[in-house]
């Protein structure tokens, strides 16, 4: 499927899976090499960022827990010339399918100011891009604010599961991103020679959006850490005390079963047996040695 846009001199084109002779039908309008053409048509395992004589050559990944309709983790290719841009994409983008919706209102409104090129509307949808991450997030720290009220509502056990979810997704949302520091880097070296001298401050911009979002999963993964931390001390302390009253409980009733089996024993020469009220004798004599333990256990403070 592509869609075109077109707004003061600058065109658009946003294809969602497309098929090779959309693919062939755009290289040969804007000029595009041959064998970057090919990689449209299938998804790339490695972001990157190449510079070529007319355009620039950009692929990155974004993480989608929650948006995504396929994946969770989605592509998007960027062709970036001085009076176009393409993109290509192999889901349903969110940010993009909005950013398409304003764009197309504004420029049948003619509101908007792309600016001089078409590497401001590059920077835009890279911002838009950013701040789904962000939205990504916010879906992941309600989740630890789940988790950490549960947690102090001793429901440990159950959170150990839960941690383990979050910690998949915070996961996912840093490998995904880490490797736009190398490109975004190479953007702003390259993107200088190609946009000019005056488009670094906004290059620069976009690196520092990144940085945000990077430093917000790092923050969140450091509270995730605490967190596990918190909850693995809070098990450890429960289950220590349910062993502490089982041992306890061992200690009342094995001298007390064994004092129990003695004084019972049906022996010529037991004293107990056979004289009147043996069996309250033998009741009291165990409650007297349980009383005078559970006082001994008191006076060492293991109760």
């Amino acid at each position: 499927m592509q869609t075109r846009f077109e707004h003061e001199g600058i065109t658009w084109i946003d294809m969602e899976s497309p098929t090779r002779d959309e693919v062939v039908r755009v290289a040969a309008e804007f000029d595009i090499e041959p064998h970057i053409a090919e990689e449209l048509l299938l998804p790339a395992s490695k972001p990157r960022a190449e510079f070529r004589r007319n355009y620039v050559y950009a692929v990155l990944h974004f993480p989608a827990l929650r948006h995504s309709h396929k994946t969770r983790e989605q592509e998007v290719d960027f062709i970036v010339g001085q009076n176009f841009i393409i993109t290509t994409r192999y889901d349903t983008v969110d940010p993009l399918h909005k950013f398409s919706k304003v764009f197309e209102v504004n420029a049948v409104l003619d509101k908007s100011t792309i600016g001089e090129h078409a590497g401001y509307l590059f920077l835009y949808m890279l911002k838009k891009l950013y701040r789904a991450v962000e939205h990504e997030l916010e879906y992941v720290r309600h989740d630890l604010k789940l988790v950490e009220d549960h947690v102090f509502s001793g429901d440990e056990v159950h959170m150990v599961a839960a941690i383990s979810r979050t910690s998949r997704d915070l996961l996912n949302l840093r490998q995904t991103i880490e490797p736009h520091r190398e490109v975004l880097r190479d953007l702003e070296e390259g993107g200088v020679v190609f946009w000019g001298e005056g488009f670094r401050p906004f290059l620069r911009t976009l690196s520092n959006e990144y940085y945000r979002v990077h430093n917000h999963i790092m923050r969140s993964t450091e509270f995730l850490h605490e967190l596990r931390e918190t909850n693995n001390s809070l098990l450890t302390t429960k289950q220590n005390e349910t062993m502490r009253m089982l041992t306890i409980m061992a200690l009342f009733t094995f001298p007390l079963a064994l004092l129990v089996a003695i004084l019972g024993v049906a022996a010529r020469d037991n004293p107990i047996i056979g004289t009147p009220h043996d069996f309250w004798i033998i009741v009291g004599a165990v409650m007297s040695v349980g009383i005078a333990m559970f006082v001994f256990f008191k006076h060492k403070k293991w109760l």
